[in-house]
C-alpha cells in the first residue's frame, strides 16, 4: 500500500490517542464510551505507526508531502 500520510497527521493521531488513554486510566471516561474511543485510538495509532490511513484511499486525499 502507498503511504499517505504525512508527518503532522501522525503526530495528531499519536497524541489523540495518548489523550484518549490518558483519559481512560484516569477514569474520566469509562462504560461504552470508553470502549468506542479505546477503538478509535488503536486505530489511530496503527495507522500512524503504518503511515497508511485506509479512509484517504476511495477519496485520492494524501497529507503526505510530494517528493
Amino acid at each position: 500500500m502507498k503511504k499517505n500520510m504525512g508527518t503532522t497527521d501522525k503526530i495528531i493521531r499519536l497524541a489523540l490517542a495518548a489523550l484518549i488513554a490518558v483519559l481512560y486510566f484516569t477514569n474520566v471516561i469509562s462504560g461504552t464510551w470508553a470502549i468506542i474511543l479505546g477503538v478509535l485510538a488503536a486505530i489511530f495509532l496503527v495507522t500512524s505507526l503504518v503511515g497508511v490511513c485506509p479512509l484517504y484511499m476511495p477519496f485520492g486525499i494524501s497529507t503526505r508531502k510530494k517528493s
